[in-house]
């Protein structure tokens, strides 16, 4: 189930970023952008990859939020001990489901 919720994170950030990469690119010349005062040494090419994993990281970190913000209740207060593990003044020590 882990390596689904990369994979509804990380795809969907993917296709986001491409779109991305290329509307900011089509805009703006990468040779003509300025960092600090001083123009982006480096070749297009290079220039292009660091702003679609740029583009990338800001998404997934966006779709990780939102995945994060999604769970209900239950999966938050769900308890990741085995009855028998819990502490003795456990209520759920007894009943054996967690909850």
């Amino acid at each position: 189930m882990k390596s689904l919720t990369f994979i509804w994170i990380l795809w969907p950030s993917f296709i986001v970023a491409a779109l991305a990469n290329a509307v900011f690119f089509t805009v703006f010349d990468p040779q003509e952008l300025i960092a600090f005062g001083e123009p982006i040494a480096g070749s297009r090419t290079a220039i292009y990859s660091i702003g679609f994993f740029a583009f990338w990281a800001v998404t997934a970190a966006s779709n990780a939020m939102s995945g994060f913000l999604r769970r209900t209740s239950a999966e938050v207060n769900q308890c990741p001990l085995e009855p028998t593990q819990r502490s003795a003044g456990c209520p759920k020590r007894e009943e054996g489901g967690c909850g």
